[in-house]
């Protein structure tokens, strides 16, 4: 069993660090409101800190999953952040999505602190979190990697190492953009059975046996045709997600129309009110 921190208890980090303390690791929390902090303790046992630094101090692991690049940067190399406090052999492991280009940023400020980085964005949203089958893509040195992977295993079905640090990101892109393209496709699918009067439902039950189908299909068809949003991955993180995708789109030269396009289909349903629905609220913006 290791000794580890989470840094950061949003809808993802919250049941991942109870997954660690599950599995019998000794596990202290950090979270911005403290409240929440708390909370998790409350409910979980172990221990909260009061900054970053303090939750990292003498941990042989220190997880994050926090909102974007700046907000990694803060937990981190920022004031009171984890690194200034890491010990000697310990190992980072980032869970946010987040660029490529923090994840490099980040592995050589280990490096120079004598501590490992692990870049491990995943895929499964909050219900994935909440049952422990999370996706985890992984970038950084293989025996970094080895460590702390039994230690992932608390919350995650699949975990693989993609490269050096920033693939884990750039897998998490790939997932972003398959992903963009599908609910599309799958928005325009279903608003074009209704327009046809087929029955939905039963539409989606055949053909998701077939070539088309996908997870979207199996877990967001039948509420995108009851419109029902209310849950899932929000829009507005999404289009976090998209815009990283793009940056590096530009950057390596990758031509990636549909997904610009997606990207801007999603602008749509944030002007609508949208910010917080699930992603499959593409179909709303087709049914105005």
């Amino acid at each position: 069993m290791a000794k580890v921190a989470f840094i950061g208890l949003g809808v993802m980090g919250y049941p991942m660090a109870g997954h660690l303390k599950a599995k019998g690791h000794e596990v202290t929390v950090y979270n911005r409101n403290p409240q929440k902090a708390q909370g998790w303790v409350s409910e979980h046992g172990g221990l909260s800190a009061p900054t970053p630094a303090d939750a990292a101090k003498g941990q042989e692991i220190v997880f994050a999953c926090v909102g974007n690049d700046d907000d990694l940067r803060s937990v981190t190399t920022g004031e009171n952040g984890a690194f200034a406090s890491m010990a000697k052999g310990a190992v980072f492991v980032d869970h946010t999505t987040a660029s490529a280009n923090v994840a490099r940023e980040l592995d050589a400020a280990a490096r120079q602190g004598g501590f490992g980085f692990v870049d491990a964005p995943v895929s499964g949203g909050q219900a994935g979190a909440e049952n422990g089958v999370l996706t985890v893509m992984c970038g950084g040195e293989a025996e970094t990697y080895a460590r702390v992977e039994p230690v992932i295993a608390a919350y995650a079905r699949m975990c693989k190492l993609m490269g050096p640090a920033g693939s884990g990101q750039l897998t998490k892109m790939v997932n972003q953009i398959c992903i963009a393209g599908l609910v599309q496709a799958l928005s325009e699918g279903i608003h074009f059975a209704k327009r046809a009067g087929l029955d939905v439902e039963a539409m989606l039950e055949v053909i998701a046996k077939g070539a088309a189908g996908s997870w979207q299909m199996e877990n967001r068809g039948k509420t995108m045709n009851q419109d029902k949003f209310d849950f899932g991955f929000a829009v507005d993180w999404m289009r976090k997600d998209l815009g990283i995708v793009l940056d590096e789109g530009r950057r390596n030269g990758a031509q990636l129309p549909v997904t610009a396009l997606v990207d801007q289909f999603y602008a749509d349903v944030q002007k609508m009110g949208g910010n917080r629905w699930d992603t499959s609220s593409l179909i709303a913006r087709l049914q105005r």
